[in-house]
Parts: structure tokens; sequence; C-alpha cells
């Protein structure tokens, strides 16, 4: 058997390792041949494919990003695209393919399966936002670094006796912010799934400085306040209609400084979330995804996707997967409202 293999969406740390776990199981287990397709979905959309075997798998459980590259290529949205891609899949021999992705990736994969191509996914996001799995890889990183970014801003928040503001990743979700400004010791964590009262931040704010200490704001670039609008960089979309967002922090900043009088500086982590080396926690949860993947396309469970529940790898259907957002629930972040502007 010939299993195509492809990275979708969003680099983050991990993916190198899933692929890896693929290919070894696959060929040392299974006697599986694998091809590569580059760049996300375009490499079957368009046939850009490379060889993915053992050579090129060695030595890459530690890299950051993709081997075989990524974008966000959507087929559906192409003229005869999931004719292209049927075509495609043909013209190389691939019997079965997984798709390494989020919810964009794994949405394209699950509409693939009904038009009658052999798939399986594997739930790829640092926001960690795919419904039925309790965790992705990418999102320990991800929350690693921000935390760490979070404990130097202290420091120097506390040098000039400043508000120092975060901003994080987080379109629909707040889980990065939640768990990263839980981890630093943020006093003022802003998310998505709950609009804020400047107001009440203000506040926040200035108790902060009454007992001589430099407040830190951690807020998710989706975050919205009570009455406005999601910031945005400006109005283009992606191939999945998605608009650029950041710019809530600056915005945030100006607005604590005006309200307050007290100076703001805001710090945007961008794409250092998503860069370098995983930690051990995601490589071996992107190690286990990417074995069970292969289990799956051996047992012929098509249409599936593979996911964390506990310490347990399960499979649930894609399209149960990526029917929703998984969102922070609101008895959760009400154990830290204190944290909530």
């Amino acid at each position: 058997m010939r299993i195509g293999v492809l990275t979708g969406g969003g680099d983050c740390p991990g993916l190198n390792a899933v692929i890896r776990g693929i290919v070894r199981k696959g060929v040392e287990v299974y006697d599986y041949e694998f091809t590569g397709f580059r760049d996300g979905w375009r490499g079957p959309l368009e046939g850009a494919v490379m060889p993915l075997g053992i050579a090129e798998v060695r030595g890459i459980l530690p890299r950051g990003g993709t081997v075989l590259g990524s974008s966000r290529t959507n087929p559906l949205q192409v003229v005869d695209g999931i004719r292209r891609v049927k075509e495609n899949l043909a013209k190389q021999e691939v019997d079965a393919l997984i798709a390494i992705g989020g919810e964009d990736t794994l949405g394209v994969a699950a509409e693939l399966h009904r038009h009658g191509v052999n798939i399986v996914g594997v739930p790829k996001t640092i926001d960690n936002d795919l419904d039925g799995t309790d965790y992705t890889f990418g999102f320990d990183t991800a929350v690693n670094i921000a935390t760490e970014a979070i404990d130097r801003l202290h420091t120097t928040a506390e040098s000039h006796k400043r508000v120092l503001v975060i901003e994080v990743m987080g379109r629909h979700a707040g889980w990065i912010a939640l768990h990263s400004g839980i981890a630093g010791g943020a006093n003022v964590i802003l998310i998505p799934e709950q609009r804020f009262d400047m107001d009440r931040v203000c506040a926040w704010v200035e108790q902060r400085f009454r007992i001589n200490y430099a407040p830190i704001v951690v807020v998710a670039e989706g975050a919205m306040p009570i009455e406005g609008q999601m910031v945005v960089k400006d109005d283009s979309r992606d191939a999945f209609g998605h608009v650029r967002l950041s710019g809530i922090g600056e915005w945030l900043a100006h607005e604590i400084e005006a309200r307050t009088g007290k100076e703001a500086r805001t710090t945007v982590l961008g794409h250092i979330q998503r860069g370098g080396t995983p930690s051990a926690f995601d490589r071996w949860l992107a190690t286990r995804f990417g074995l069970h993947a292969v289990d799956a396309v051996h047992d012929g469970d098509f249409g599936s996707m593979v996911a964390l529940r506990g310490t347990d790898i399960v499979r649930l259907p894609l399209a149960v997967a990526t029917a929703r957002i998984k969102t922070v629930e609101p008895a959760l972040y009400a154990e830290f409202d204190v944290f909530f502007g």
C-alpha cells in the first residue's frame, strides 16, 4: 500500500514528529510506501510531491516546522478541486491519505472522504480548539513560549512601573491566553469566549499599582470588548475566509494609558509561538498520533481522526471532530474569574 501524507494550515512544533512516527511504523511494521505532498492541499491539488521514506524522516523529531511545507490552500474553493485531488492521488498510486492539520485542513479532509477518498486525520493546532481531543500537539510548546515571555515581561514592567500587554494567538478560543496567563501570573486575562469591560480592566490595573506592582495583561488576538468589533490588520481573507487578526494588544494599551494615565506598552508574540523546537510533551503526543494514524489506515478506518482522551489515543469521525470549535467552557474560566476583565 502507498500512503500520502500532507501538513496543512499554520505550521506548529511537532509536525515533523508526526511525519516521522507515520513513516517509521508504516515502513517497519506494515511495509507500506509513502509519498509526501508538498505545501498542504496544494500538493494533491497540483501533484506536487516529494520522496518520504526512512531516510527523509531521520533526525527530524526535534525540528520545528514541517519538512513537507504547508499552506492555506483550499481545494474546495478551486474549480474542479475535488476532481483534481482525486486524479493526482490516482496518478501517484496513492491508496490512502493522512492529513495533518487543524479545523480547516481536516474540514477539507472530511469533505473529500464524503467524495470517496480514503483519508485519516491527525489534529494539529497551537490553539487547542479542535473538538474531540483533549489536547493538540503544538499547544504545549506555544504555552511554554508565552509563559516564558510573561516571566520576562514581569521584570521589565516592575523596573519601569509600566502596564505591559502581551498579545497571544487565539482567534476563536482562549486556551493559550488562559494557560499561559495563569502559569505566568498575569493580572488580567482576556479571551474570545467572554467579552471584556474596559472599565473593569482599568480598575484591575489601578488596583495593581496601588499595591506597588506593575500589571501584566494577557489578551488573545480574538478577544473583544463588550461594545466594539474584533481588531483586524486588514479586510482581506484567506482561502478559508479568515481575516488577519492582531491589533487588539495595541488598542488595549492605548485605552489603558488614556483612561488611567499609566504608561502602557504592547508585546505581540505572533509567530514566535509557532516556531522552534517542540516541547517533550508535544514530541510525545505527535509521535503517538502518527503511530495510531497508520494503524487507522491499516484497519481501513477511513474518515476518522485520531484524538487524545485522557491518556488514550482514540478515533472519532472527522465530521464530528470538525463540527464545532472547542472553546474554553464558562465553568473553567469561572475558576479564575478574578483574572478576567
